[in-house]
């Protein structure tokens, strides 16, 4: 895919006339990118770090519609999310996966269980569906025995869908790029360019990953601000007010024998009765998530966003309630994460009624798609790419089937089936050739993971990795899914990746000890 010499080639590329710029190598700019080349348009995408490093690799890894927006009366989203989800599952199996959701009913809750039915009971409808069933406390004591039963009343089961968010994006930057879409990571657009009218007709992209930091002009037709909660200050170029309000959600993962879940819990916190989620993923448990305004603050001292002391507190006060047995611990937590959510500013008063709506605006010449969540990203990409080909005077066609081709019929005796199902769903139409670069050993599972070392070597060498973070936190989430960051298994990984990588020692030791203090600033227990 981006193999050795990609990024010299591409930049070798830049100075041509180009119908579209996607500012952003998140879901949205990936989903954009796929329609626009679909559309014909000759499309560059660029992003200031690595694909999906935002928060398209840290959301709470679910493609889902979200039951509180119900709640708060954001039918439209929902009715959207839920058909996307039901698409998603059917187009990427393996990769978006359906998930059983228990809702348990407590009596300290402000609704009652004939409610809750009632919810479900329309989430379901939306779809159009009907995959939703009533438990008895007894049932759920049974099949969630660790769960608390003080106050118990019953329950529903329903069903939303588990994702690993960088793979998505992977996978649809990887089909853009081969259907002959470009895209450049680590290229930060430096200023927008303008013509002698004021309306923007390109960007200065500056070359994060060499030594010379080179910067060059390109032109487009079209530029579109897909860079999600930082929308806003590329929109400061051409004079816009801020319009987003951006919400941190942050999650904390466990070891999944520490807090042993086969389906995932919809909760309410007890504090202030905010819905969270239990979720097994990847092998592991996630819990979260938080939903607080982000102090602007912490950018100027923080180059990623990361859990607070008291999001990790107030996550394990929820954990201690709902499973009292359990007795979950800082200690127990393997990492953290967080991500900013990009919220049009609606004028709530809590974070947790704002519309989770999104909005296409056009100003100066740019086009910016924010808002929205990462379910909806195709219907956000497609009518963002509608409204770059009105701008340019072509007809708003669009010749996309399917976001995600058919999965192939990759044959693999050697491979327990679930786990090539599961690398079928990461690598797509790759996994067979991805199979054959395997060396010894390195088709066995990472430990309990689903992961198989042979991915590490495959995306050193077809998949944009720059840095050690890019490997290890994005393409194979074992910085996030094993202890201290993977530390033990660091020597095994460079047997595998340096030479794919072309790094000499000294390269790797800078990368390894930049890989660990990223690990512990912002991914470990105890981040800040």
């Amino acid at each position: 895919m981006w193999r050795k010499g990609w990024r010299e080639q591409t930049w070798s590329e830049l100075n041509q006339p180009w119908d579209l710029i996607i500012m952003g190598g998140g879901i949205t700019g990936a989903g954009v990118l796929r329609h626009a080349v679909a559309a014909g348009l000759k499309t560059l995408l660029v992003e200031a770090n690595d694909f999906s490093s935002g928060t398209s690799s840290r959301s709470s890894k679910l493609i889902h519609g979200g039951l509180r927006y119900i709640i708060n009366k954001q039918y439209k989203v929902t009715r959207e999310s839920v058909r996307e989800r039901e698409r998603m599952i059917k187009e990427a199996p393996h990769l978006v996966t359906k998930l059983g959701f228990l809702f348990p009913d407590y009596a300290r809750y402000h609704f009652t269980l004939r409610q809750i039915g009632s919810l479900v009971t329309i989430y379901d409808l939306l779809a159009p569906k009907w995959d939703h069933s009533k438990y008895s406390k007894e049932k759920i004591i049974r099949e969630w025995p660790s769960l608390s039963s003080d106050g118990l009343l019953g329950g529903y089961l329903y069903y939303d869908a588990a994702m690993d968010d960088c793979r998505i994006v992977i996978r649809v930057l990887s089909e853009a790029v081969n259907a002959g879409g470009a895209a450049l990571s680590y290229a930060r657009v430096e200023k927008l360019l303008k013509d002698s009218r004021g309306q923007v007709c390109g960007v200065a992209i500056k070359d994060m990953a060499s030594a010379d930091g080179k910067i060059i002009e390109v032109k487009a037709k079209v530029v579109v601000n897909a860079c999600g909660p930082w929308a806003d200050q590329v929109r400061q170029q051409i004079g816009q007010p801020a319009r987003l309000r951006r919400l941190r959600g942050s999650h904390l993962i466990f070891p999944r024998q520490r807090l042993p879940v086969e389906r995932a819990v919809t909760l309410l916190h007890p504090k202030d009765m905010r819905a969270m989620f239990i979720i097994p993923w990847e092998g592991a448990t996630i819990l979260g998530t938080t939903d607080i305004d982000h102090d602007p603050g912490l950018d100027k001292t923080h180059s990623e966003p990361f859990a607070a002391a008291n999001e990790i507190s107030y996550m394990l006060e929820a954990a201690a309630l709902l499973f009292p047995g359990v007795k979950l611990t800082r200690a127990d937590v393997i990492s953290s994460f967080s991500g900013l959510r990009p919220i049009i500013k609606g004028g709530a008063d809590s974070p947790g009624k704002e519309s989770r709506g999104h909005a296409i605006w056009e100003e100066s010449g740019l086009i910016t798609i924010t808002g929205g969540k990462y379910t909806t990203f195709r219907i956000m990409a497609r009518q963002t790419v509608i409204a770059v080909l009105l701008k340019l005077g072509k007809l708003p066609v669009i010749k996309l089937g399917r976001v995600f081709p058919k999965l192939p019929d990759v044959k693999a005796p050697n491979i327990n089936p679930e786990v090539l199902a599961y690398l079928k769903g990461r690598h797509g139409g790759e996994t067979a050739e991805m199979i054959k670069t395997a060396g010894a050993g390195e088709l066995e599972r990472i430990g309990s993971l689903p992961n198989v070392w042979a991915e590490l070597r495959w995306a050193a060498r077809e998949e944009a990795v720059v840095h050690l973070a890019d490997l290890l936190l994005r393409r194979v989430r074992i910085g996030m899914l094993l202890p201290n960051g993977a530390k033990e298994h660091l020597e095994r990984i460079r047997t595998i990746v340096q030479a794919e990588l072309g790094w000499n020692d000294e390269r790797w030791q800078q990368e390894a000890a930049a890989y660990l203090n990223t690990w512990q600033t912002y991914y470990s227990p105890q981040p800040g």
